[in-house]
């Protein structure tokens, strides 16, 4: 057993234990249940599920959530929009987040893949100082998709 304080008590038997604890008015908690004899602690435990419950909010604030951004080119793209477009993927990498890139076929444009793929092809270039690709592009019906993920 261990006590309120923290100090080890040594071996005491249950009712002893839980008669120490509600003199203390406080709770007799298991602590290692697999141990021979099992170890319990005197302790509030309200007070320790509170700040457990604390620990675990405080860790979770930290971490980090990444994200699927995605960013649609059409195959007859202008520069500016290009640049537009890029500049957002580019944004969106910097997070911390994947990017997929999206190419939109409309109509006969579907019959010159490779027209989508040279847009991605140049995004990749654009973005290679902080990108890597993740999936290859590949054509799924009207879109051809790929994703990249940050260095």
């Amino acid at each position: 057993m261990i006590g309120a304080n923290g100090e080890q008590v040594g071996v005491v038997a249950v009712e002893e234990a839980l008669r120490i604890a509600t003199e203390a008015q406080l709770d007799l908690v298991e602590v290692a249940p697999l141990a021979r004899p099992p170890v319990v602690k005197i302790m509030d435990y309200g007070k320790y599920r509170f700040e457990q419950a604390k620990a675990a909010r405080a860790a979770k604030k930290k971490q980090h959530v990444i994200h699927l951004k995605e960013v649609k080119y059409r195959p007859g793209i202008d520069v500016h929009d290009f640049d537009f477009k890029t500049r957002h993927a580019r944004t969106f990498l910097e997070e911390g987040n994947k990017v997929k890139l999206t190419m939109m076929f409309r109509g006969r444009q579907v019959a010159h893949p490779e027209l989508g793929r040279e847009v991605l092809d140049r995004v990749m270039t654009a973005l290679a100082d902080i990108a890597r690709v993740e999936s290859d592009p590949k054509l799924e019906g009207r879109n051809m998709s790929m994703v990249i993920a940050p260095k």
